[in-house]
């Protein structure tokens, strides 16, 4: 995909272990804030090594991991005595980013994060990634076998989701990936039934927001081009769509491009991910070919935080979907897809603008 994550589902049962603990680690280390308190007060002693605070939930919903993989990788530098390379990583960690949920043991995945988000009173922000003939053979290929096993883990993570606050980013590239041919048209048919199926099962539960994925504005353009997939795919009872993935167009960019795309299917809402693109994608005068602009391009920044101002009502939330630190594929010197970069995460946090 354009910034993949093949690595997550390698780690998914790592993740899920501490996500089963991660509220009892918060409370531990004194860290969660209320609804509309700092995280901190600032006379407050410093733990010896401080885990990551819940934003005020009026500014940002979604659950932030205690112990997720930045904040891991400031507890090593610290101890490193890097401490500015820490501060670097720090403005990555305290910040919510999506949970890409693995191939193995759905169930237990969705029900580790989303009751960990519970115990701190916030919501679970999930990517469901594991669409048959996913990524078109390119660093995230793979996915389910076929459409009755995707059907069966689809289920499973429904099941894990339950009745608790999650907020699903759903198989990022299926549609546009259907849209300009990458994806043969012998799946198509097969692709949208699921995807349709998969909106209408996470929507009948009782506190699940879905998003189906819709590219970016640098992708399918004019943006009329993904209203019929959208359509095909049950736009009509998700909650809206998501842009910019994984990629690096502006959010203004973005906005323009939902607002239109919106307008094509019944005004719905969207999402936008903002997590890399502070600096804007890499400039067309850059010369190289495609794979140079999204595939761990050089220069590019963190974007605005995650929250639910955005100034827009049709944009329902800014959201770091892609986690930012982790490799878009072994392009460039980085690792395979979705394995932590270091030296990528300290160019981002070091580049961005707040």
């Amino acid at each position: 995909m354009y910034g993949s994550h093949t690595g997550h589902a390698r780690r998914a049962r790592a993740a899920l272990v501490r996500a089963v603990t991660a509220g009892a680690l918060v409370l531990l280390a004194g860290c969660s804030s209320s609804d509309d308190s700092p995280a901190s007060s600032a006379g407050s002693p410093r733990p010896a090594v401080a885990s990551p605070s819940q934003l005020p939930r009026t500014q940002s919903p979604y659950w932030v991991n205690p112990d997720g993989t930045a904040a891991r990788q400031v507890t090593e530098l610290r101890k490193a005595g890097k401490e500015q390379d820490a501060a670097l990583i720090g403005r990555i960690a305290q910040q919510p980013v999506a949970e890409w949920i693995g191939v193995d043991d759905p169930e237990s995945q969705t029900r580790g994060f989303t009751e960990a988000a519970a115990r701190a009173d916030r919501d679970a922000l999930l990517v469901l990634y594991n669409i048959p003939h996913r990524d078109c053979g390119q660093y995230s290929q793979g996915g389910a076998s076929d459409g009755d096993s995707y059907r069966a883990w689809l289920d499973r993570a429904a099941a894990g989701i339950g009745d608790r606050s999650a907020t699903v980013i759903l198989e990022p590239d299926a549609l546009p990936h259907m849209e300009d041919g990458c994806t043969p048209q012998q799946f198509h048919e097969e692709r949208y039934a699921l995807l349709k199926e998969a909106v209408r099962k996470l929507k009948a539960l009782p506190r699940t927001k879905v998003y189906l994925d819709a590219g970016n504005p640098n992708w399918i353009t004019p943006a009329a081009r993904m209203a019929e997939p959208l359509r095909r795919a049950g736009i009509d009872r998700a909650d809206g769509f998501a842009l910019n993935v994984s990629n690096f167009q502006t959010t203004q960019d973005s906005k323009e491009y939902g607002r239109a795309l919106s307008a094509l299917v019944g005004d719905k809402h969207f999402v936008i991910d903002t997590s890399r693109n502070g600096n804007g994608p890499l400039s067309s005068g850059s010369g190289g070919d495609h794979e140079k602009a999204w595939c761990n391009p050089a220069g590019r920044a963190l974007g605005d935080p995650p929250t639910t101002h955005t100034g827009d009502r049709l944009a329902d939330a800014y959201l770091w979907i892609k986690r930012p630190g982790e490799s878009d594929g072994a392009c460039k010197g980085g690792p395979d897809a979705g394995e932590w970069w270091e030296t990528y995460a300290l160019e981002l946090a070091r580049n961005a603008r707040s």
